[in-house]
């Protein structure tokens, strides 16, 4: 994911613009010149901007934040209690003594 959005390319574009315009229009050289050489700077610093956007966003990526993003979604997607093929698969008498031993633990804890 990139830093910022494309905003701040066209910004940082506008200053390279601006800052070669100013700096240069008052000198000797022909005016479409000057324009010429601005809109390449605003090129130019479209793109460095473009590059820090992504230096940015490179120092700032952090892989264990995505990896626990990665394993919260693993368990969430993965079912919470046992499903009836689980149950189908095991041996009946065993769930019924299981089920037997907490409905005694709770009455247990209720008493």
């Amino acid at each position: 994911m990139m830093f910022g959005s494309i905003f701040y390319n066209l910004w940082g574009a506008l200053l390279a613009f601006s800052t070669y315009f100013f700096l240069n229009f008052m000198g000797p050289t022909a005016p479409i010149m000057i324009i010429v050489k601005s809109f390449i700077a605003a090129v130019i610093g479209f793109l460095v901007t473009y590059i820090i956007r992504f230096l940015i966003s490179y120092v700032l990526y952090t892989p264990e934040e995505e990896q626990a993003l990665e394993e919260e979604a693993e368990e969430a997607s993965m079912p919470s209690s046992a499903t009836a093929e689980e149950f189908a698969e095991e041996n009946p008498e065993e769930v019924a003594k299981a089920v037997r031993t907490m409905m005694d633990d709770e009455n247990k804890i209720a008493s």
